[in-house]
């Protein structure tokens, strides 16, 4: 068959088997598009359409797909590749899938809130790398540290960094947060944290318990990473510089967390929700009446 074929008898298999398309992806012919142009290994263009696929290519297109069915497998633990930003990232299983909104913001080089150009960035809770090497690739002066504390997504984040050729400008650190980073400032501090809180983490879709819960989990009230995170920045951001941040539907429990704090939330035209700046002018020292008291109990 061509590929436009095997795109649309995929489609509708994809589309009746019930799926959830959220890593990455907006549908089934989204899904079935990517997945057939991979094993074919075509572009997504026109001509594409009308090439012919080998029964090899067939049996292929047909088992990943069983398995995106049966085992409900997110598409890029599949194909081994995430698209984020217009950049192809190289992605597996244990590392969380790149899809968050801060991609919008760097496409656009996080205007209008962004005062300087940044000389040295930082992606903290970095995954697979894909937020700072973007920012990267968008700002060809700019110097970025990637932090993760797991190995696997330092081993990976270290992996595109070397095919994106940016050895020179982006290095990868295991670390806790700042925890393991000697003591610098950055422009611009980006992070895409641990958000989800424990009712919303055991009523997901069966596609999302592929992904480590290290990746997701952000306790109880969804804001423990993030309230570290925010405790460390006035120390390590500088005056003038920019904190942007996604915490999804973890924002009214972070607010109520911080109710002092002058968090900026962003309109999302492409799609997403929770991102916040903060910026380092409006930052003071973290003190114990910047956090509310009926937030406490968070673990």
């Amino acid at each position: 068959m061509t590929v436009s074929e095997a795109i649309s008898k995929l489609a509708t298999r994809l589309s009746a088997a019930g799926l959830v398309f959220g890593h990455g992806f907006d549908s089934a012919w989204d899904e079935a598009v990517a997945l057939v142009l991979h094993v074919a290994d075509l572009p997504d263009d026109r001509k594409s359409l009308h090439m012919r696929l080998t029964a090899a290519q067939v049996r292929e297109i047909d088992a990943l797909a069983s398995r995106r069915i049966d085992e409900r497998v997110p598409l890029p633990y599949l194909t081994g590749v995430a698209v984020f930003a217009g950049h192809r990232f190289l992605i597996e299983p244990g590392v969380v899938i790149p899809r968050s909104p801060i991609g919008q913001l760097v496409k656009r080089h996080f205007s209008p809130w962004l005062q300087r150009p940044p000389g040295r960035a930082i992606d903290v809770c970095c995954g697979s790398g894909c937020i700072g090497i973007a920012m990267a690739l968008e700002f060809p002066r700019l110097h970025v540290d990637l932090v993760d504390v797991d190995p696997l997504a330092v081993a990976v984040a270290e992996r595109n960094v070397d095919m994106h050729n940016l050895r020179d400008r982006v290095r990868v650190i295991r670390s806790d947060l700042f925890d393991g980073i000697d003591a610098q400032r950055w422009d611009l501090i980006v992070s895409n944290p641990p958000y989800v809180d424990h009712t919303d983490l055991g009523s997901l879709p069966p596609e999302y318990g592929h992904e480590p819960a290290l990746g997701l989990d952000g306790g109880g009230l969804g804001v423990s990473v993030i309230s570290r995170l925010l405790d460390g920045l006035p120390a390590r951001l500088l005056p003038g510089g920019l904190f942007v941040c996604e915490v999804g539907a973890s924002a009214p429990a972070l607010m109520r967390h911080y109710p002092n704090l002058p968090f900026i939330w962003l309109d999302l035209p492409e799609g997403g929700e929770g991102v916040f700046v903060l910026t380092g002018d409006s930052l003071q020292p973290p003190s114990a009446a910047q956090h509310s008291t009926e937030s406490s109990s968070e673990p």
